[in-house]
């Protein structure tokens, strides 16, 4: 069980021992001790003078209060502080604090894009009773925005399909991934990217596991699938090389906190 709940209702206001989740320029607050990395309190943010506008509850950790900021400005910090980019914290800190922080990361990006009514143009207000803004004008409600989209881990007996993405670095493969389009089921989006990216057919589609990816704002839903046919030929633009690999032979791959990264330990088990 995650040791990071997201609970009903909004919080009005932190206190000095709550958890805060200090954004700046998507990097992420955190605090040096002993060689490990911490989320620093309200207080200890206090004392840094970093200055914010709305605060927002996140849900707690370890039973403590989490909310999230964005700072309004640089600040000079003082020994023990650093901003660090949300991609680092998921390699090097615990999984529920990229969860956690990952929230944080959406909420503050959905705060930024909807301070005005795509309705009517007015601005928006931070709804008292739950997490959404309001219009104050034309009574529009608008609520964080998740977007779907699938992610697969193809396999051929004792193979599985890994790709190489046009904005891959450090010459990393991964699994096929695309978004759902409005009106289409997951199994269809799998079918659909696969061939759209590949070119080939899959069979005997199964649900894995789902992961937040708050790159900006993503839902990742993992399934694996068995190849059926066709021949492997990549679109050219986005997926740029793609072939077979067994787990002896893996190339580059993501790093372990992310869901493709588990959909391929997972098969690599076998």
């Amino acid at each position: 069980m995650s040791n990071f709940k997201i609970l009903p209702g909004v919080l009005k206001k932190s206190s000095s021992c709550d958890l805060g989740f200090v954004f700046f320029k998507g990097s992420l607050l955190v605090k040096k001790l002993e060689g490990d990395l911490y989320i620093p309190t309200f207080d200890e943010i206090k004392k840094l003078n970093i200055n914010y506008e709305s605060e927002f509850f996140l849900g707690e950790f370890k039973k403590k209060a989490c909310f999230t900021v964005e700072a309004s400005d640089e600040t000079n910090l003082s020994e023990g502080f650093e901003f660090i980019s949300l991609r680092e914290i998921g390699a090097i800190m615990d999984e529920e604090i990229f969860e956690a922080a990952g929230r944080a990361s959406e909420i503050l990006n959905w705060d930024r894009n909807h301070r005005f009514c795509g309705r009517c143009g007015s601005k928006t207000e931070n709804k008292k009773d739950e997490m959404a803004k309001i219009c104050p004008k034309c009574g529009n409600i608008m609520y964080p925005v998740i977007c779907p989209a699938i992610i697969v881990g193809i396999t051929n007996g004792d193979k599985i399909l890994l790709a190489h993405n046009s904005n891959f670095k450090n010459n990393m493969y991964s699994l096929i991934a695309g978004f759902v389009e409005t009106g289409e089921n997951l199994k269809s989006a799998v079918k659909r990217e696969i061939f759209e990216e590949v070119g080939i057919k899959v069979k005997n589609i199964r649900y894995y596991k789902s992961s937040s990816w708050p790159f900006p704002n993503s839902l990742m839903i993992g399934f694996f699938a068995e190849y059926d046919s066709g021949e492997i030929k990549v679109d050219g633009k986005e997926i740029m090389a793609a072939d077979w690999f067994t787990k002896d032979n893996f190339p580059n791959l993501p790093k372990k906190f992310s869901l493709a990264r588990k959909i391929i330990d997972e098969f690599a088990k076998k």
